[in-house]
């Protein structure tokens, strides 16, 4: 499932490849502070009236069904707010209107009241100073969200330190039958191993999809030996000596993938039925429900299940953020505080509604709360959020998933 910070147009291509470049000598981002930020109090009554309107990828029915129904519904009738969904194919093309407004000396009264970010667009309204904040302390209910979790504090590897707001998540699964594969490989390392033994068996999405990219990032982590240490400072040769030790394992990979390596799917689409087709013994998607869903689509026979690594498998929470200079801050501050409430949060979760994992940690919630998302009705092939949650890795800095799909481009697509 591509997530809507990484939604790839032509535009947004050149742009983040344009930015990973200029991000990689650019040195640390420091995130701006905008001067004083709303107290809860104040933004509550502030927000009463006000319209809030949030710009965000508008690709799924069910996402769009959720804001503008129960979400629209709830804010107003709560707070007095208007919610009001702005649709966009690509978030980064807001991004680049909040650069020609900040060059331009609009400092207040914006159109775009929230953003739903993450990844190369966070990163890049932190360059050019483009968000309010830090906010994300003051919202009441970041207290049932686990800031120490590396997937929450760091989004694509860049500190999010309040100027962002959570509220939702995905992670990586592996899909596979078990009527034909009664144990599959727990580790990278034993795919690997599996999938030699096994020639023709495997495949995956060709990058840059966003699906096809995390398979890759999964290897680079095995070869690397570490995932903390892409969390922090590296050096561009210990990129470039790991990245290389990445494409030396998929290009030894590549005769025994499905087809010789000739070819690859274009999509998780077409991976998806060459598995159900029985082409392929594995599949796998960044969207933990996703083949329950397939199941009760009749896509996937119901022996489907999935898996993580012991070692964890790559997740990436999604936010929302408040540019530095929205017309509605104070509203926007409470929608984003009522997308972190369990009931939202529970809403959000229902299979029949979006089936979008919790930003929250189970862990933080009053028990009763705890229980409601236990009860939740779950697909027979979705993991459970506590098995999921305590095998979670944080992606790596928004840069290296660039430099890995353009190196796999130049060292392993064009080395068949």
């Amino acid at each position: 499932m591509i997530r809507p910070g990484f939604a790839r147009t032509s535009f947004s291509r050149k742009l983040h490849v344009f930015l990973s470049v200029f991000l990689i000598f650019a040195g640390p981002v420091v995130p701006v502070v905008t001067g004083q930020v709303l107290s809860w109090d104040e933004a509550v009554s502030g927000a009463r009236g006000q319209t809030v309107d949030w710009y965000m990828w508008g690709g799924s029915p069910a996402v769009n069904a959720y804001v503008n129904g129960y979400l629209a519904d709830e804010v107003k009738r709560r707070y007095d707010i208007t919610l009001r969904q702005v649709p966009v194919k690509d978030i980064a093309e807001v991004v680049s209107k909040l650069v020609v407004e900040k060059q331009a000396g609009k400092d207040d009264g914006g159109s775009v009241d929230l953003m739903w970010i993450n990844g190369e667009n966070f990163r890049t309204c932190l360059r050019y100073g483009l968000l309010y904040g830090p906010f994300a302390d003051v919202l009441p209910n970041q207290r049932y969200v686990d800031w120490t979790n590396p997937t929450v504090k760091n989004d694509f590897g860049t500190p999010v330190e309040g100027m962002e707001s959570p509220w939702g998540s995905a992670q990586m699964v592996m899909v596979y039958d078990r009527a034909r594969i009664a144990e599959p490989p727990r580790s990278v390392g034993a795919l690997l191993e599996w999938i030699q033994a096994h020639p023709g068996r495997f495949s995956y999405p060709a990058p840059p999809d966003f699906t096809g990219s995390v398979f890759i990032r999964h290897i680079f982590y095995h070869v690397a030996g570490s995932v903390d240490r892409w969390q922090g400072d590296y050096t561009q040769a210990e990129l470039e000596q790991a990245a290389e030790k990445t494409y030396l394992v998929l290009r030894e990979l590549q005769p025994a993938l499905w087809r010789g390596g000739s070819t690859y799917p274009e999509s998780p689409v077409r991976m998806d039925t060459l598995f159900a087709d029985g082409e392929l013994d594995f599949s796998f998607s960044y969207h933990q429900g996703d083949a329950s869903r397939k199941i009760l689509d009749g896509l996937f026979p119901d022996t489907v299940r999935t898996y993580v690594f012991d070692e964890g498998t790559i997740a990436n929470t999604h936010f929302v953020a408040i540019p530095y200079n929205a017309a509605d801050k104070a509203a926007a501050m409470v929608v984003a505080d009522f997308l972190l409430s369990p009931e939202a949060q529970l809403e959000k979760a229902k299979p029949g509604v979006w089936g979008d994992f919790p930003a929250l940690s189970q862990q933080k919630l009053p028990p009763q709360w705890q229980q409601r998302f236990a009860d939740l009705p779950r697909g027979p092939a979705t993991l459970d959020d506590v098995e999921l949650q305590s095998h979670q890795l944080p992606e790596p800095p928004s840069e290296i998933l660039i430099h890995l799909e353009q190196g796999w481009e130049q060292q392993v697509l064009k080395n068949r």
